[in-house]
């Protein structure tokens, strides 16, 4: 598949639903590796850069990994600046490869649910995600391809600390799962504060859509493991596991509070935000995103029908920056943004919805 291809067309994760779905929006393993014969990210050359990209290029054409899937290799310095942003913007590489364009790469699979960034914090990132919650799910692939890897490569590995990484927070498993949760009900009941710091007590951190340093914006949270030395894998997704089935519970209690006690004032707001996401001429990203989120709580509560609930998940990433631009074919400044976000959300309410 060309780059194009990859870049118009929406991941699994986008368009599929999963278990717990009304809630869980995706489900992420990754795996930090280090190749033995290599120092790590801060003392890597331009050489041994491209060395690893083409030892990485000779695994893709391998027996064993050509079982697992159709595979594409891409070095970041080929791409535009918007173009790597776009990955970005769908998850699908980190914002820290993005600006490593000069000795990095990424391996994509044809449906996008894996992704390997090359060089970025560590040699290798195998990232796995899929829609709703399917952690063990996602290890399993994870672990599979590892497993391949591991097989061609020989990883940094010490047999007291485990797989070594760039990070020592990283360093045992090296493994990162994290849950991505729209919770709209806890914010409006004002109890987000109190679970978040019941979370971050149990090991686990809470990071907003785009991991580290980003905002929580339209109610979206990453919860994930913050821990990798001295715990096995099973032990760090049950507790991950564990912690969200708890959430979920409370995020539905919420859900049910709110219709309970103010359904007409919720009702309102829903349908405000409906009405200005379909006519709306212009919108700032954080407005489209907060609407956004309403409009998902209305489908989920079944006050608005007739309307795809992946809308949200499909739009959050269509309407970002450097997708409009993209599909615009031209760099847009913030308010010629504002209006091509407008012009999507509208067009995209107009084919998928029943009501307009």
């Amino acid at each position: 598949m060309s780059v194009d291809e990859f870049l118009n067309k929406s991941p699994t994760w986008m368009r599929e639903n999963g278990p717990e779905s009304d809630i869980v929006i995706s489900t992420r393993v990754r795996l930090a590796r280090n190749l033995a014969k290599y120092p790590f990210h801060m003392l890597l050359t331009d050489r041994d850069a491209d060395s690893i990209i083409e030892e990485l290029r000779k695994v893709l054409a391998s027996t064993e990994m050509k079982r697992e899937g159709n595979f594409e290799l891409f070095r970041s310095r080929e791409l535009s600046d918007v173009e790597r942003q776009v990955f970005v913007e769908k998850h699908l590489i980190s914002p820290t490869l993005a600006e490593e364009e000069r000795r990095s790469a990424f391996i994509l699979r044809a449906d996008e649910i894996v992704s390997i960034m090359v060089n970025e914090e560590d040699h290798l990132r195998i990232q796995i995600i899929l829609p709703g919650l399917q952690v063990h799910e996602a290890w399993q692939t994870a672990s599979r391809l590892d497993d391949v890897l591991e097989s061609k490569l020989e990883y940094a590995f010490d047999e007291k600390y485990g797989y070594l990484t760039s990070c020592p927070t990283n360093v045992g498993s090296g493994i990162r799962a994290s849950v991505m949760m729209h919770l709209p009900g806890l914010v409006l009941t004002n109890q987000i504060n109190r679970i978040l710091t019941a979370i971050s007590q149990v090991g686990l951190v809470v990071r907003g859509l785009y991991g580290e340093g980003s905002d929580a914006t339209g109610n979206i949270f990453q919860i994930s493991n913050q821990i990798t030395l001295g715990q096995s894998e099973d032990e760090i997704l049950a507790n991950l596991k564990g912690v969200v089935k708890q959430i979920l519970d409370h995020e539905r209690a919420a859900r049910n509070q709110l219709v309970r006690d103010n359904r007409e004032v919720l009702e309102d707001r829903i349908w405000r935000s409906y009405g200005i996401l379909a006519y709306a001429q212009k919108i700032e990203s954080k407005e489209a995103m907060q609407r956004l989120s309403d409009v998902r709580l209305g489908i989920d509560l079944g006050t608005i029908k007739g309307v795809p609930a992946n809308i949200l998940k499909e739009l959050m990433v269509l309407t970002r920056p450097a997708f409009l631009q993209k599909i615009t074919g031209k760099e847009l400044a913030p308010g010629e943004r504002d209006w091509r976000r407008a012009a999507i959300i509208r067009e995209r309410l107009r084919s998928e919805s029943n009501l307009l």
